[in-house]
This record gives structure tokens, C-alpha cells and sequence, in this order.
């Protein structure tokens, strides 16, 4: 049974950091590019950083770009999600993910993605 759980999570002051991680278990996922998606208090589920399967490529989106990171470690079955210079928009629901097909574009729509975990809460206070 493929499962996926994210840990790290917690309450940080604005301008703070934090490292997310997901560990995935139930097969190895050393050739699936994998994702983080996040979920605000009454929004939509929006995509938040990709990885390729050997992590030679990533792909944010637009409001983390240049603070967050993601990174894997293929020996561990472990995506990390470096998170800096937080702001109190951060705040939500971290999610990471695994899609359908992993070639050599990033997804960015939830219903491309077939593999979930439950989440890890992020709280920044201002």
C-alpha cells in the first residue's frame, strides 16, 4: 500500500523557516517526478513546487519562487520542501504528491496527481 507522509510542519514567525518532509513507502518512488501543494484556510488546493525523478529539475510557482526549495533523496524515498522567509500568506496545509505520469513536464493541476498525503499544517504569525 503506497502511502505518503508529510512531518515538519508548525507555527513560525514571519520571515522565519521551516523543512517539510515526506517520506513515501509501499514501492520506490525513484522514478516519479513529486510535488508539494498547499491549501489555505477556505481555498483551493494550488500547486507549490515539483521535482523531477533525479532532481535535476524544479519548477515553482510564482509566489514561492526563490524562497522555498525542494529537494529528494531517491536512497531515503524522501521529498523535502525548504521553506524561507516566511510570510503570514504562507500559512495553509502542506500536501505533497505523486502524479500519473512523470516525464518531463510539471504538472500543476490536482487531477493529474494519483498519490496524496495528509497533510502537514504550516502557521505563520506576523
Amino acid at each position: 500500500q503506497v502511502q505518503l507522509v508529510e512531518s515538519g510542519g508548525g507555527l513560525v514567525q514571519a520571515g522565519g523557516s521551516l523543512t517539510l518532509s515526506c517520506a513515501a513507502s509501499g514501492r520506490t518512488f525513484s522514478s516519479d517526478t513529486m510535488a508539494w501543494f498547499r491549501q489555505a484556510p477556505g481555498k483551493e488546493r494550488e500547486f507549490t513546487a515539483a521535482i523531477t525523478s533525479s532532481g535535476d529539475s524544479t519548477y515553482y510557482a510564482d509566489s514561492v519562487k526563490g524562497r522555498f526549495t525542494i529537494s529528494r533523496d531517491n536512497a531515503k524515498n524522501t521529498v523535502f520542501l525548504q521553506l524561507n522567509s516566511l510570510k503570514p500568506e504562507d500559512t495553509a496545509v502542506y500536501y505533497c504528491a505523486v502524479p500519473k505520469i512523470s516525464d518531463r513536464f510539471f504538472y500543476i493541476t490536482q487531477t493529474s496527481y494519483e498519490y496524496w498525503g495528509q497533510g502537514t499544517q504550516v502557521t505563520v504569525s506576523s
